[in-house]
């Protein structure tokens, strides 16, 4: 009898705080700077220096912990964390440890079936960045870039609740749309913002004890994530199902392989020797703090997305599309507002056309070439019927290239729909004749030629008869011989 396997996943996910300065020291954060340039004595942990916390970084800390009903610590403490790490300069790390600032809280994710499902966030907690080790040529030779050493991270980590690497991947997702709705992280994976670790451990169907974790370091990348994830746990049981054990390590993934590899054995799970910082006082947060952070939240994906559904008559998939980003949901609510109503055509138009052509040039939506004003006068002209859904995908690519209104680009294209009866059913009637034997066999029972006689009619108008017109006046006529 074949072993059934459980897969058992908690991450912990790195969100870079949208500060201006570091979290001990005054130094910029803004990426991109040459290297070293944005790393003083404080960073370098120079001897006499003292680390002062920003103020910006717990409040976002204290914004991220009402957002998801965690309980947010009346007194926190920061720990020295000890380690060797070449591109931390200090020799330890400055984090939080037996009392972190954010405790016990959840999120809620969508499986891919539509039902819901609950995963617990046990902490978040408050940290300074490492720097980036630069490895040039064939190894030849390293550089240390210090500027991202205390840039100020929030570490969210979860509980083991996930059953799956999709679901990792939707957990992720959700932090990632919670913590910019927040505005307390750009949430940019590809500048190293947003990016966790990720715990996997596999047991049999059945059992409660948990299987030997290795840790996946440093995933920046949702397919990346679901990847790695699949092939640790194909690798876990290949090794158990050969007679071998798990041992505890901290494993890399590497992209172009596809695989992951050991980077280090952990042989116990707190190996880090942390003990309290003595150069920073306790972190207390007032009652009176949590309120005017609390009264600062604006609406979550959640409410956003139950709105949606109640307002407009959207779908739970269509409404979590629509505020997977704030400024998507944005975009949305002012097309709607502008063309009156008519909520499902504008869902389908911003998340189908408009998302194909931002997709297609790498454009996030803040930066389309077509802005809501826009889109709701090429959608305004569909409900009035000047032109149809399919002409008005000509419109759009038109609007997108040129960056002129849909009005203008009907008006100069000649695009107006026919809905002139008449018209329509000249059209029809030219076709029929010119298509003798098609008639004959659909008058004889072949019903699937209609779609011959619709397409010529289409075809005669350059495609711009009303469908709805063309489709009507067809079933009369075809059956009036």
């Amino acid at each position: 009898m074949a072993i059934e396997w459980e897969v058992v996943i908690g991450l912990e996910i790195h969100a870079q705080l949208a500060t201006k300065s570091k979290i001990f020291s005054s130094s910029s954060t803004a990426f991109g700077a040459t290297p070293n340039s944005q790393a003083n004595l404080v960073d370098l942990g120079y001897p006499g220096v003292l680390p002062v916390l920003n103020g910006e970084a717990v409040r976002m800390a204290v914004k991220f912990g009402l957002a998801v009903g965690a309980t947010v610590a009346p007194r926190s403490v920061f720990a020295r964390k000890n380690y060797f790490y070449p591109d931390l300069p200090k020799g330890y790390q400055i984090s939080q440890y037996a009392l972190p600032v954010v405790e016990d809280g959840s999120v809620d994710i969508v499986l891919e079936d539509g039902s819901r499902k609950t995963i617990g966030i046990t902490r978040a907690h408050l940290e300074e960045d490492a720097g980036k080790s630069l490895h040039e040529g064939l190894g030849a030779s390293t550089g240390i870039d210090l500027n991202r050493a205390g840039t100020p991270l929030l570490e969210i980590v979860s509980e083991p609740d996930m059953r799956s690497a999709r679901e990792a991947v939707a957990y992720m997702k959700k932090i990632h749309t919670l913590v910019r709705y927040l505005e307390i992280c750009d949430g940019n994976m590809q500048e190293g913002s947003f990016r966790c670790d990720a715990n996997v451990s596999v047991r049999h169907k059945g059992r409660h004890e948990f299987g030997t974790r290795c840790e996946i370091k440093n995933l920046n990348s949702f397919r990346y994530i679901e990847k790695a994830i699949n092939y640790e746990v194909a690798r876990q049981i290949d090794v158990i199902e050969g007679g071998g054990s798990i041992v505890q390590e901290t494993r890399l993934y590497d992209a172009d392989k596809g695989e992951t590899r050991s980077m280090r054995s952990k042989e116990e799970a707190n190996d880090y020797r942390y003990f309290p910082d003595p150069d920073l006082l306790p972190l207390v947060i007032e009652p009176e703090f949590v309120e005017q952070v609390r009264g600062t939240l604006p609406e979550l994906p959640d409410e956003k997305s139950a709105r949606f559904q109640r307002d407009h008559g959207l779908s739970l998939y269509d409404a979590g599309v629509l505020t997977a980003s704030r400024e998507i949901a944005a975009y949305y609510e002012d097309v709607v507002a502008r063309v009156g109503g008519h909520a499902k055509l504008a869902a389908n138009w911003v998340m189908g056309e408009l998302s194909g052509l931002l997709n297609r040039d790498g454009l996030e939506i803040g930066a389309s070439r077509i802005d809501a004003a826009g889109m709701a006068g090429l959608l305004a002209r569909i409900v009035d019927e000047t032109i149809s859904g399919k002409i008005a995908k000509d419109v759009l690519e038109a609007m997108w290239e040129e960056g002129k209104g849909a009005d203008a680009i009907i008006e100069a294209k000649g695009l107006k729909q026919i809905t002139d009866t008449g018209a329509i059913e000249q059209v029809i009637r030219e076709v029929m004749a010119g298509s003798p034997k098609q008639l004959a066999d659909y008058r004889s029972g072949k019903d699937k030629l209609f779609g011959y006689f619709v397409g010529q009619v289409m075809k005669q108008t350059a495609g711009k008869a009303n469908p709805a017109q063309v489709n009507d006046l067809l079933k009369r006529l075809l059956a009036d011989g």
